[in-house]
């Protein structure tokens, strides 16, 4: 009998906005996870890199617990069908649990939040319908569980290396994307009298114009940040509970089902609450710290194709209680205990397949 685990899922949400904020204060991005897959199947170093984090963060979470995930007992066409749709529908809307609920949310941005909605009354929906069966769930169980202390103790370590990009990375100027622009600008729109005046211009050159990057560019680092801060989320999403594919489902079940487990309510509560903080009061000055373009969305218009999308993939989300961060969590925590790799290998194959009908 499965028991709900309110302190490790609590402090499990205290943990992701973490890892999260940081790479927004790094490389002014979005952790977005099915944004990181669906670029690196496009050839996105830095997308790649955000997903080999998560699934080397399941391989530590096999060596923590030294346990391989519960095998998904699903039909193996339920499960490629569930990551079909999640594929289709995160690309669709731009965003998963973690890039709408958790970033999205943080922002108390107005597309996030319809989002959020939309793919959690499909998903509730969905597991009403094909998951009714599962048994009632136990007792609360307010302990940390067998490893829950090392998840937490560990974090510290990729935390540290992020910590070391942030103060360590080289100085330079404060100049953005835009100021670069703005400067190239101010020098070919010049007045007649101005121009006149103006020293002549050099000889065209014959070489290739490369694009200048913004003053403090560090790809290498930017890369290794998206590692980092990959590895830490993992270990958060497993203390969080999130990982679990029935306790995910058993909480879309809603409170008036025998087997309702509030595990991950306890986790919103840690998550969304730090997280509005530290975007609200911490983000500074909006340059990222390791170079390239603040990247965070701005406020946009509710349409279509984010609701529609955001539905679909809500279906995918109730038909396995798999999303793409556990989904590659799990990945690599069955590689290194060796577990049964194929359900999710299955899940994440028909994610990127997906994602790339649109």
């Amino acid at each position: 009998m499965a028991h709900p685990v309110p302190l490790q899922s609590f402090l499990g949400g205290l943990s992701i906005p973490i890892p999260v904020h940081a790479l927004t204060l790094l490389n002014g991005n979005v952790f977005g996870i099915s944004g990181f897959i669906h670029r690196a199947v496009k050839g996105n170093v830095e997308g790649a890199a955000g997903a080999l984090g998560l699934v080397l963060g399941g391989m530590l979470v096999a060596q923590l617990d030294g346990k391989a995930p519960a095998a998904l007992a699903l039909p193996l066409s339920q499960i490629a069908l569930s990551g079909l749709l999640v594929g289709l529908g995160t690309k669709l809307s731009n965003g998963c649990t973690s890039g709408h609920m958790v970033c999205g949310l943080s922002r108390l941005s107005l597309r996030s939040l319809a989002a959020t909605v939309s793919f959690f009354t499909t998903g509730v929906i969905t597991a009403s319908l094909l998951h009714s069966d599962l048994p009632a769930v136990g007792t609360f169980d307010w302990t940390l569980g067998a490893s829950g202390a090392k998840y937490l103790a560990y974090q510290a370590f990729p935390l540290a290396a992020s910590a070391l990009l942030y103060f360590l990375a080289p100085r330079t100027s404060d100049q953005t994307p835009s100021s670069i622009t703005e400067a190239s600008e101010q020098t070919t729109l010049l007045s007649p009298a101005e121009s006149s005046s103006a020293t002549p211009p050099a000889p065209a050159s014959k070489e290739p114009t490369l694009t200048p990057q913004p003053s403090g560019y560090q790809p290498l680092l930017r890369t290794l940040a998206f590692v980092t801060t990959s590895v830490q989320f993992a270990l958060a999403l497993q203390l969080s509970g999130l990982t679990d594919p029935i306790r995910v489902l058993s909480f879309l079940l809603l409170p008036f089902h025998k087997a309702f487990d509030p595990s991950l309510a306890f986790l919103a509560a840690g998550a969304l609450p730090l997280g509005i903080a530290l975007y609200r009061y911490a983000r500074g000055n909006e340059i990222p710290r390791l170079g390239g373009k603040w990247s965070i969305p701005k406020p946009g218009s509710i349409d279509t194709k984010l609701v529609l999308g955001a539905a679909i993939f809500g279906v995918g989300w109730g038909m396995a209680g798999v999303c793409p961060g556990p989904g590659l969590v799990n990945l690599g925590r069955a590689i290194a205990a060796g577990g049964d790799i194929l359900p999710f290998a299955t899940f994440l194959a028909t994610l990127i397949t997906g994602g790339l009908l649109v």
